[in-house]
């Protein structure tokens, strides 16, 4: 069996719908594992099945509001409910809130961090017996490159997926007794909805991007495939809390 191979596993993806998460998801699916996407918006993710379908026939839908802590823990338990099992987790689903922090509202910053963190802290809490239960597992937190660094106009968006990574290095602490890995990526700008938004309202960033990044182009979400694959599979197995940019070398650039 190859090392990469993912044949057998299920994986569920928050926020998989689109963008990173859609990408991750179809990453998984054509290395072999049966794929099940979850978020809100039905239509949305009937376009992404369609993708993930092409791949993989079993990929499914499951509904869920991260804001919500009994939809959290329901879906995550109706997933290894409905396929007997659940080996692989990512913690994908995000939203911002662009404003000097001096402008934020309380309501605000908590839409940020309840989204961003709270949601992965109930799954990966709901899918912990599963994974223990079946002697393994991995967890993939979508952190950002503004773990690293700063910005004038993201303060909770920040904050959140600093969290998110150190989280998921104590999870990695805590469960690495029972087999279960917890890693970290964070992409650096990737061409999705969340940061088209982002460029209408920040002038000159697509520019500034560019000259920054070493590869000279935005990412795209087919770039998070691999590196999803590598750390839901056996070839990650030694490696655990750790936070891997993938950025074009942005977070390298002098």
């Amino acid at each position: 069996m190859s090392a990469f191979d993912l044949s057998g596993r299920v994986a569920l993806v928050t926020g998989g719908n689109g963008g990173i998460g859609l990408g991750m998801a179809k990453g998984l699916a054509g290395a072999g594992a049966t794929v099940v996407i979850a978020g809100r918006n039905k239509a949305k993710a009937d376009t992404a099945l369609a993708e993930l379908r092409a791949i993989d026939s079993r990929a499914d839908f499951v509904e869920i509001d991260v804001l919500k802590e009994e939809s959290c823990r329901g879906a995550v338990n109706a997933v290894a409910d409905k396929l007997g099992r659940l080996d692989i987790l990512v913690n994908n689903a995000g939203t911002a809130v662009r404003k000097p922090p001096e402008e934020l509202t309380a309501a605000e910053w908590h839409l940020v961090m309840d989204t961003n963190v709270t949601s992965a802290f109930l799954c990966s809490q709901a899918v912990y017996p599963h994974m223990k239960k079946a002697g393994a597992g991995k967890i993939i937190n979508i952190g950002s490159m503004m773990t690293i660094f700063a910005s004038s106009y993201a303060a909770p968006y920040a904050s959140s997926k600093g969290a998110i990574v150190q989280m998921a290095r104590s999870f990695a602490v805590a469960w690495a007794k029972d087999n279960i890995q917890v890693n970290s990526i964070l992409p650096g700008w990737i061409d999705t909805e969340l940061t088209k938004k982002a460029r209408e309202q920040v002038p000159g960033l697509y520019e500034r991007v560019l000259a920054r990044t070493p590869a000279a182009r935005w990412g795209a979400p087919d770039d998070f495939a691999g590196i999803a694959v590598f750390l839901a599979s056996p070839a990650s197995d030694f490696l655990t809390g750790t936070a891997i940019p993938v950025d074009g070398g942005y977070s390298v650039m002098a």
